[in-house]
């Protein structure tokens, strides 16, 4: 990847370092009290860093897989990284803040390195993947920096041919995350309408096969720590920041949530692969990206606060126009009041004096699903626009697609 050092980029870069500082500056407050309940709640700077470090014992050098009730639960690339900083501080009475600051130092670094990337997708609109206030806030909960990082690069790659790299990356990151496996879809779809049959192939098995590599190894040696992830995905039900967690706490209880949420997500692949057959001329994967993945976590059983971290450079490269600038906006407002709304709600559970109750959370939560649909909403009108509609491809032959 070639960058020129140019005065755009250069200030994107700049932003970047300044939100990595600005993020650092709000989760200090909870560093310096040892991210004691329920101030790290009241003051919105709750991490899984420090809170994972002991809860599966990586404090006593164990292996992130080796338990089988005490796993960590994640796939195998965030857990090797969650093993290796634990073995890499030393001990004391520091280690905790020590093993907190190593994974810190990476994510800024991550943050910055996304940047890059979203400015070689998308440069006219890079500064906003930097400035993002919901992502700012959100920087140093969790790991998600890792998959996130190898799944743009795995876009960029995809839009500029070089499928065999993009294939790697989004292998890589689906054994970091699980989340970029629906990505595979609009990748099909893609290659699908542009004929591409073999290169289709091959790129599903190199994606595959990347993923094989690196998870047989943990599976085949630690195999009921490798499947505690997949059980408690497919076990959970609905939880904090979900659609379905929302209309509950309102009192609207639809009964069966997994069926209802696979309902959904039949529905969103529906659409979602006649949108983009349904357009005269191809679209990227950095077109379509976002709209998807926002479709996926609307229907998903838990909605964590670091999600945004990964639908905000989503949301920046999947723009084009000044006109799309605005929805940005309102979806960012809705995820920074929904970001004080969950840790003031949780400060009332943990046993604060004052905080959010639980209508007034379940409300904000409808909201932010509104304004990220609203978002959505912008971004497939302009792909549609110039189009055909739905229906009309339905009933018109594939022939007279590009």
């Amino acid at each position: 990847m070639k960058l020129r050092i140019s005065k755009p980029f250069a200030t994107v870069i700049f932003l970047a370092l300044i939100a990595t500082l600005v993020g650092a500056f709000k989760f200090n407050s909870c560093a310096g009290n040892g991210w004691a309940t329920p101030a790290q709640y009241i003051h919105a700077c709750y991490s899984d860093i420090p809170a994972l470090y002991s809860e599966r014992d990586l404090d006593r050098d164990q292996w992130s897989y080796s338990s089988t009730t005490n796993a960590v639960e994640y796939p195998v690339l965030t857990g090797t990284v969650m093993w290796i900083f634990a073995k890499a501080i030393p001990t004391g009475d520091d280690e905790i803040l020590n093993y907190y600051r190593i994974n810190a130092i990476f994510l800024a670094a991550l943050f910055i390195f996304l940047a890059i990337i979203v400015y070689r997708i998308r440069p006219e609109f890079a500064y906003l993947a930097a400035i993002a206030p919901a992502a700012v806030a959100s920087l140093y909960i969790n790991w998600d920096l890792w998959a996130i990082a190898s799944m743009m690069l795995s876009i960029y790659w995809f839009d500029r041919k070089k499928y065999q790299h993009s294939a790697v990356a989004i292998g890589i990151s689906i054994s970091t995350k699980f989340m970029p496996v629906f990505l595979l879809l609009p990748i099909v779809l893609i290659l699908w309408r542009r004929n591409e049959i073999k290169e289709l192939l091959r790129y599903l098995l190199i994606s595959l096969a990347t993923f094989a590599v690196i998870n047989l190894p943990v599976f085949l040696t630690t195999p009921d720590g490798w499947l505690r992830f997949y059980q408690l995905n497919f076990d959970r039900g609905q939880d904090w920041g979900s659609l379905w967690y929302g209309l509950t706490s309102l009192g609207v209880n639809l009964g069966n949530t997994n069926f209802f949420a696979i309902l959904i997500l039949f529905l969103v692949v529906l659409l979602f692969s006649l949108l983009i057959f349904s357009t005269r001329e191809t679209v990227t994967l950095a077109d379509v990206s976002f709209i998807l993945l926002a479709l996926v976590m609307i229907a998903s059983k838990v909605y964590s606060p670091q999600y945004v971290l990964w639908l905000a450079p989503l949301a920046v490269i999947a723009m084009s126009t000044r006109r799309d600038v605005h929805a940005f906006w309102i979806w960012q407002i809705a995820e920074v009041i929904y970001h004080v709304a969950i840790w003031q709600h949780l400060a009332t559970v943990t046993g604060a004096k004052f905080g959010l109750p639980l209508a007034g959370y379940a409300l904000i939560t409808l909201v932010r699903i509104a304004a990220c649909l609203y978002l959505v909403g912008v971004l497939v009108k302009k792909q549609a626009k110039g189009g055909q509609f739905p229906h009309e491809f339905l009933f018109k032959s594939t022939e007279s697609y590009p």
